[in-house]
């Protein structure tokens, strides 16, 4: 008996050591999750500087954007441990703070003198807070990212193009300013002949499965003054969502996919319009602020491409990207991931952060009198970061998204029904949802 108990003894202690090294071992590493993008790539290497500081071996799980909401909030949903760390998407703070998914940070920011102050007020409203106009944080903003424009500076400031671009409409070539501005550019250049090659206006965002004809679409309709809601939190959306603006917008947006597009383009998104601008067959990229960096660096075309800010009509706006880093409230290393954000939050990390290619929206940064020149889209940035306007960051936001979704491709790229139509469609299906939430 007395072997037995000492062997029974020894099996114990043996795996309590075991539990111990284990625990040991998790409590000096963190794992953080994102998108697999180029900014994903500027962290690895910011982080290398968290690393050295304390010890903490930092592990990353990037999953490709096509796959990145289904991957992580399946994992979140499941109760998993894979992150310890999510830099999500702002759509995904309303569930994610009322399931329980995120850890709120307003005691941490306090103790650790972090104020919300120190960033700017559109990414704090949008990458942080929910509800929304509530001083409640379930992130600290982490990659501040808009809809913006890429163009072949080269073929603008052709002399020969110029030219014949001011005998045809009157004006001189330059970037736009208004969505009126740029459908006549892209009409112009629409099948034209550059460098010997046939050349498309404009590539914009088509794709039905995930987000993309939403995040283009609304690049069109937020300028014209489409909204959700009459009144913030009220859910009011007859008048807004199908408002009169909001359809011109959208016809806009239709009416420049059908005339300037390259053939074919019916689901496309980030990566599409990469590579038609890269192969040199469009004048104009509608994508996102996060490849400006990699795109003014690329040997092939960096030396050729100009940028601009989402064209205004009745008001200036631009689409809303990036996002927060929140701590996940599963994480079996709390006090390293609360590390890590204290880190982050530091006013010199956030200085390194954008010269890296990290898209910092903290006022040290933003409010550097050079920051302005300090990269050739750096002043764009600025200006849409101050004129962003986001979708719904409810905790329904996937089937709200999916529902747009379907009824702007269905009216775009399918040539199904009118634009008013499709809009008054989406309030019946958004009503739906809100409804079986209580919110109506």
């Amino acid at each position: 008996m007395q072997c037995l108990n000492k062997i029974a003894l020894g099996v114990s202690a043996a795996a309590l050591m075991a539990a111990a090294s284990m625990t040991s071992a998790k409590a000096n590493e963190l794992t953080l999750c994102w998108a697999a993008w180029d900014p994903a790539n500027a962290l690895v290497e910011l982080s290398k500087d968290f690393e050295t500081k304390t010890g903490t071996k930092m592990n990353f799980e990037f999953v490709p954007w096509p796959n990145f909401a289904d991957r992580i909030l399946n994992e979140l949903n499941a109760g998993g441990k894979l992150c310890d760390l999510l830099i999500g998407d702002s759509q995904w703070l309303g569930g994610s703070a009322e399931n329980g998914y995120y850890v709120k940070l307003n005691d941490f920011f306090d103790k650790e003198g972090i104020s919300m102050d120190d960033f700017a007020a559109a990414a704090v409203n949008a990458y942080s807070t929910w509800p929304k106009g509530t001083p409640n944080y379930w992130a600290l903003p982490a990659m501040g990212d808009a809809n913006g424009w890429f163009y072949r500076k080269d073929w603008f400031e052709d002399p020969a193009i110029m030219a014949d671009y001011k005998t045809k409409t009157g004006a001189d070539l330059a970037p736009p300013k208004t969505w009126d501005e740029l459908k006549q550019i892209a009409e112009f250049f629409q099948g034209r002949e550059v460098n010997g090659q046939t050349v498309y206006g404009a590539a914009i965002f088509t794709e039905r499965a995930s987000e993309g004809i939403t995040m283009g679409a609304t690049s069109a309709m937020y300028p014209y003054g489409f909204k959700y809601e009459m009144t913030p939190g009220a859910y009011d959306m007859e008048g807004a969502v199908n408002s009169e603006g909001a359809v011109a917008g959208l016809e806009m947006y239709k009416a420049l996919y059908k005339c300037c597009t390259p053939p074919g383009y019916t689901d496309s998104y980030m990566g599409e319009g990469l590579d038609a601008f890269k192969s040199g067959q469009v004048a104009m990229m509608m994508n996102w602020f996060a490849f400006m960096p990699g795109m003014a660096k690329d040997e092939k075309v960096g030396s050729v491409t100009g940028f601009f800010v989402n064209p205004g009509q009745t008001i200036a706006a631009s689409t809303l990207g990036g996002q927060g880093i929140s701590v996940v409230a599963n994480t079996d290393n709390m006090d390293g991931a609360l590390a890590y954000i204290k880190w982050f939050a530091d006013p010199e990390i956030q200085k390194k952060w954008w010269a890296l290619g990290g898209y910092a929206v903290h006022n040290a940064v933003l409010n550097d009198p050079a920051f302005p020149s300090s990269q050739p889209f750096a002043g764009d940035f600025l200006v849409a970061m101050n004129q962003v306007q986001d979708f719904w960051q409810e905790p329904s936001y996937a089937s709200l998204l999916q529902a747009m979704q379907k009824r702007l491709h269905d009216y775009v790229v399918a040539d199904q029904g009118t634009a008013k139509e499709a809009l008054d469609n989406l309030i019946a299906d958004w009503t739906v949802i809100f409804e079986d939430d209580g919110k109506l």
